[in-house]
């Protein structure tokens, strides 16, 4: 008599546990957070600071995962995303869903223990801000989705502040409102020239709602304050001229470059350099005025 053959479920590898923390766009989140503890007045163990950081990376890392796990369906009409874990059949929904609720839980928990309630409570709202207001209820529903959505990714500086201080203050509440009003640009940049992912996957991302040119209108409309919001804690007296100056020039290239999207006429993704270099810039436009605002403040 011939045995039959039992198998088991292999574990995913950690490299397909560690994609679905989505770790380009954590890397930004990381270090924003990182700024704002660095910039805040007052100093923190470096245990401490170690651990309030890594709070945040997990907590972004397991708010992702839940994202994919609940746009599994959208990930695979993609073709930006078909290859993500959960498409290819990798990492199964049900560990994807327990790992993004263990992470989540764990860095909140953690974040309360190594540095106060304000910042726990936050990274919390920050999370549930990404995984269910953004991810459930704005992005299958509105074409405002990134714009209210931005919140989500613009409170690790804000974490990263009040995890040193225990208190809000002016200036992180600017550096949260840059990143909020910086979102929108930076993303309907890649939306003009990936418009038929999302149009394919049924997402009412605003280029496929509103048309190209009404997009690019708003790309460059809300460079505008953005601009000035990045300025601000110059002339407010919050910060000094390293990070005025860097702003300001940062800024106008930004401005300059957003300037390029709006006249441009361009239908076809191939051609459209325009936005490609604005989405490129606007990452380094963040790390760089981060950089610079931490570097004045040491100063």
């Amino acid at each position: 008599m011939t045995a039959l053959a039992t198998t088991t479920p292999i574990p995913p590898d950690w490299r397909d546990l560690f994609a679905l923390t989505k770790p380009r766009v954590m890397t930004l989140v990381v270090f924003t957070g990182l700024c704002g503890l660095l910039a805040a007045p007052t100093s923190m163990n470096p245990v401490l600071a170690f651990t309030a950081i890594l709070c945040i990376a997990l907590g972004a890392g397991g708010a992702a995962a839940l994202n994919m796990w609940y746009e599994a369906d959208l990930d695979a009409k993609m073709r930006r995303t078909r290859d993500r874990p959960l498409p290819t059949g990798r990492v199964s929904r049900q560990t994807a869903l327990h790992f993004g609720i263990g992470l989540s839980a764990g860095s909140v928990v953690l974040m309360d223990l190594a540095a106060n309630h304000l910042a726990a409570l936050i990274l919390a709202f920050s999370i549930f801000f990404y995984a269910v207001i953004y991810t459930v209820w704005l992005k299958r529903r509105t074409p405002q989705n990134i714009v209210i959505g931005g919140a989500a990714g613009a409170f690790p500086p804000l974490i990263g502040w009040v995890a040193a201080t225990g208190d809000l203050a002016i200036l992180p509440t600017l550096l949260f409102l840059l990143i909020f009003l910086w979102t929108p640009p930076h993303f309907w940049a890649l939306s003009l020239f990936v418009r038929s992912d999302y149009a394919n996957a049924g997402v009412p991302m605003l280029p496929v709602v509103a048309g190209v040119s009404a997009t690019r209108r708003q790309v460059f409309l809300y460079s505008l304050p953005m601009a000035a919001v990045a300025i601000a804690p110059w002339p407010l007296g919050l910060t000094g001229a390293l990070y005025g100056l860097t702003a300001s020039v940062l800024s106008g290239v930004f401005l300059a470059l957003a300037a390029t999207v709006l006249v441009n006429r361009a239908t076809d993704p191939a051609d459209m350099k325009a936005e490609k270099k604005l989405f490129a810039f606007s990452i380094v436009y963040l790390f760089v005025l981060f950089g610079a605002l931490v570097l004045d403040r040491w100063m």
